[in-house]
């Protein structure tokens, strides 16, 4: 095409690298888009209650960090280190137990994911999986062009059993990815013998554990467990503000071994330089605010613990789930129904939810759904349940 005698360029996608033409956006994104529209009760986002965002500790907090003219507000609006803010990697040090220098900043756990599938995995490689498993995951390491296996997740976790299988029959993965704590989609917890394995497996073959852990603290019932790198020193474990505070601030954490932690550290510059500045002051105050942050985990815990429970007792029979013990998500088996199939009757029905195949590697979970409790009050859960019947009532009906 010409204008007025200049050559306008073809199709962009001509200039792009074989990555971005081959790259996929998330199921979910495009499922929400879908689903965000007057009179639709979506369990389908995982969001946190933004009714419980401590939104006046963050204004406070705020105005702390800004307060007067001095040179520590200035400095929270200036650039900063690429590792983070030497204030919060004290307070996430002390949080963790890992050390300073061992800890890193991101833009939320979720660049820390991208992170570290750019620095160590390259085309071809073979990255381990959780089946089902995080799609934010799964997406960050397809982009590496890695082989992803998937590995099954039971009640007690990534069926740490099987990996230990392949990789005798000659499986090398450069890592295996775990959300150990309240497992998104499914809320399994990885059991403590299964942690050890893991991190014993992971010293005798050489290859790195991410340790995905957003929702350790969202805990109801049960107490906390020792991490995977307690059991072994291949060990990189992510963290975030998002999900305990709020995903807006965009602040998550690393902490890892030295030596991988430093390449990180550099393929971030690159990146975006640092992390906001003024939000990781922001949160260091609030994570080293003890007493505060005490009372508003409880409220989370409580919310959640009851919006669960509230969910799981709205659902329809045919649909089979076990309680949640913490996080965001109930796990639900619709005993052979499609469930992909049943979202597009849900939705005429003004109900969402994410098919399982969603979180698949492969095909082999197209009749269970991931169901989030967490943003939607106890009465609209209660109708989402019944929704949810009216739309299982249909799906039979036309079948």
């Amino acid at each position: 095409m010409r204008v007025s005698g200049v050559r306008l360029p073809g199709p962009m996608h001509t200039l792009l690298t074989e990555r971005a033409r081959s790259f996929r956006s998330s199921v979910i994104r495009d499922l929400l888009r879908l689903v965000d529209r007057p009179g639709v009760l979506s369990l389908a986002g995982g969001l946190p209650a933004a009714d419980c965002f401590p939104v006046e500790r963050i204004a406070a907090a705020a105005d702390e960090v800004l307060a007067g003219a001095g040179p520590l507000g200035c400095e929270a609006l200036q650039y900063g280190p690429t590792e983070g803010d030497a204030g919060l990697r004290e307070v996430l040090a002390s949080r963790t137990g890992a050390a300073v220098g061992c800890t890193l900043v991101t833009a939320g756990s979720q660049q820390g994911l991208d992170l570290l599938a750019r620095v160590l995995v390259e085309p071809g490689d073979t990255v381990v999986v959780e089946q089902p498993g995080y799609v934010g995951a799964i997406q960050a390491f397809r982009a590496a062009g890695p082989r992803l296996v998937g590995v099954p997740v039971d009640a007690d976790g990534l069926c740490t059993e099987i990996l230990a299988a392949h990789l005798r029959d000659g499986l090398r993965p450069k890592l295996v990815y775990t959300v150990p704590n309240f497992q998104n989609p499914t809320g399994v917890t990885l059991a403590v013998h299964r942690r050890r394995q893991l991190g014993e497996l992971s010293d005798r073959y050489g290859f790195v554990v991410i340790e995905d852990d957003p929702y350790g603290e969202l805990r109801f019932d049960s107490p906390a467990l020792p991490g995977i790198g307690e059991f072994g020193a291949r060990v990189a474990r992510l963290g975030s503000a998002s999900k305990i505070l709020a995903p807006g601030l965009r602040v998550g954490w690393m902490t890892a071994p030295a030596d991988l932690v430093d390449p990180v550290v550099r393929l971030k510059q690159a990146a975006d330089l640092h992390t906001s500045s003024l939000a990781q002051r922001i949160v260091a105050l609030l994570l080293a605010d003890e007493p505060f942050l005490a009372r508003h985990l409880e409220r989370l815990q409580l919310t959640y613990a009851e919006r669960a429970a509230v969910l799981r007792a709205a659902l329809v029979p045919a649909l089979t789930s076990e309680p949640a013990r913490g996080g965001l998500f109930l796990w639900a088996d619709a005993c052979g129904v499609d469930t992909a199939a049943l979202l597009l009757i849900a939705l005429e029905h003004g109900v969402a939810f994410v098919p399982g195949s969603a979180f698949a590697v492969d095909d082999r979970v197209r009749s269970t759904m991931r169901l989030s409790f967490a943003s939607l009050p106890a009465t609209e859960l209660v109708e989402a349940g019944s929704r949810l019947s009216a739309a299982f009532a249909a799906y039979e009906g036309n079948g």
